[in-house]
């Protein structure tokens, strides 16, 4: 009787035991859709979310990777000894050496003839470049011009087959919020997209190139990025990525693509840029020079010499007054006007509204160009540069700046002066006014005259093939 009891308990186990097994859990959840977490999106963030991958259907293809290999010289250790061992050196000096450097960037496709935007930077110097397209093909790139002022560069390859063109849109219409989109070749990782917002507009100042006028964005941009587009959220192209703050992150800058307009057709035509010339040396309008003209507020540009014989002089300008109106635009500030006055065509006619004695004046003045002999040869109307230290300098003749050198040559040297007694000499090229690079007369005036303030400045001088620093008192 026991043994059949136990016979029947072992029979309930068994009959109830795979009820208590443990259900086995699925490897992981594939979804029908119907099972995916949100279930039905706004149509606005599907919208957005729409616009960003057609962005990249259609505007990946026309964006290229760019490979340059540049040749630098390598600066010898006997380059920077002093004047002293410099003579017991002449002679001695070793064989110039150099190194190459490789650099990465982006650029996109403008037409189906092969002519491509980049960076300047990117290319500079470039002995060789390739250039990459979006089906893998590498072709060789050539410059056909460079602008170093706005970090524009043209580039042209012969491809064998159509080419896909990005469509370039308005920047003066993109507002702080809008989306932007970054595409580009960070790190050498190839069509790489990035989405953020325009972050700002008009950021200037920032000591990366001449001519600033940058769109700020926090869509990524890194290393290899540089000349590759940014984009609205329809495709086209309101900017040229460029730079970004190292120190920060979500910091990127952008070139404005109707700045990069203006100055692509003469990149293409005769390789270089020709800009409008005031004649004028300004400063910017501080609080205290509010304070101290009777200005309403800190607007403009105040003049703070005038040269001579320049469109600026003939048209009336004098110095002190501040400029506030150029070519019927308000004038922000010094890098604003700067800006509206390279920007406008040579020979145009244009109204300068300033204020003057506290009243407001409007007066007319053609611009010249830059290039022209009264601008490269300007001088300050207050201003005599052979009495300045016992030095006389002039611009560089043109055969050493078509070898890309700037600064200013010594013609003479006054005996007796504080140059003469610090070693400076005759044909030495003066390269930079305390540690500042000049690249004419009137940038060594203004460095000279700064100098004076702290009573002592430091020439970076060429002479030979050693660079040499000399320092002097003033006072």
């Amino acid at each position: 009787m026991r043994s059949f009891r136990v016979f029947i308990a072992f029979i309930i186990i068994l009959t109830f035991l795979p009820a208590c097994k443990k259900k086995e859990e699925p490897l992981f959840y594939e979804s029908g859709r119907a099972e995916a977490p949100v279930k039905e999106p706004s149509r606005e963030v599907l919208s957005i979310q729409q616009s960003f991958a057609a962005s990249a259907k259609k505007v990946t293809p026309s964006v290229v990777n760019i490979s340059a290999i540049s040749k630098k010289k390598v600066v010898q250790p006997f380059q920077e000894l002093s004047p002293f061992l410099d003579e017991f050196f002449r002679g001695m000096q070793p064989t110039p050496k150099y190194r190459r450097e490789k650099s990465l960037g982006s650029g996109f496709i403008i037409n189906k003839e092969g002519y491509i935007v980049t960076n300047d930077h990117v290319v500079r110097d470039g002995e060789t470049i390739k250039v990459k397209l979006s089906n893998e093909k590498v072709y060789d790139g050539k410059v056909i011009g460079s602008d170093q002022k706005t970090d524009i560069a043209v580039i042209k390859i012969n491809a064998r087959e159509e080419l896909p063109v990005a469509v370039m849109g308005d920047s003066d219409k993109i507002e702080v919020g809008q989306w932007a989109i970054a595409i580009g070749n960070p790190f050498g990782l190839s069509r790489t997209l990035t989405v953020g917002v325009i972050s700002a507009k008009g950021r200037s100042g920032m000591g990366i190139e001449t001519y600033e006028d940058f769109i700020q964005t926090d869509a990524a941009i890194n290393p290899g990025n540089s000349g590759g587009p940014l984009l609205n959220i329809f495709g086209e192209v309101v900017g040229i990525n460029t730079a970004i703050v190292a120190a920060g992150q979500g910091i990127g800058f952008a070139i404005p693509i109707n700045m990069a307009k203006q100055v692509i057709p003469q990149l293409i035509k005769k390789g270089g840029v020709s800009r409008g010339w005031l004649g004028v040396n300004i400063q910017p309008v501080t609080d205290e020079i509010v304070q101290s003209f009777g200005l309403d507020k800190a607007q403009g540009a105040l003049v703070n010499d005038v040269m001579v014989r320049s469109p600026a002089a003939k048209a009336g300008i004098r110095q002190g007054d501040v400029i506030i109106r150029f070519a019927g635009k308000a004038v922000k500030d010094v890098q604003q006007l700067q800006r509206l006055a390279a920007d406008t065509p040579i020979a145009s006619k244009v109204e300068v509204g300033l204020i003057r004695a506290r009243k407001e004046l409007k007066l007319y003045l053609t611009v010249a160009s830059a290039e022209s002999p009264e601008a490269v040869h300007s001088r300050p109307e207050d201003v005599t540069p052979s009495v300045l230290l016992g030095l006389t300098v002039e611009e560089l003749p043109q055969q050493m700046r078509a070898r890309g050198l700037t600064g200013v040559v010594v013609v003479s040297v006054e005996q007796g002066s504080v140059a003469a007694g610090s070693g400076l000499q005759k044909n030495d090229t003066i390269l930079a006014v305390n540690q500042k690079k000049i690249e004419n007369v009137i940038e060594y005036e203004k460095g000279v005259k700064e100098a004076e303030k702290t009573g002592s400045v430091a020439f970076l001088v060429r002479r030979g093939a050693s660079n040499i620093y000399f320092a002097m008192r003033l006072r």
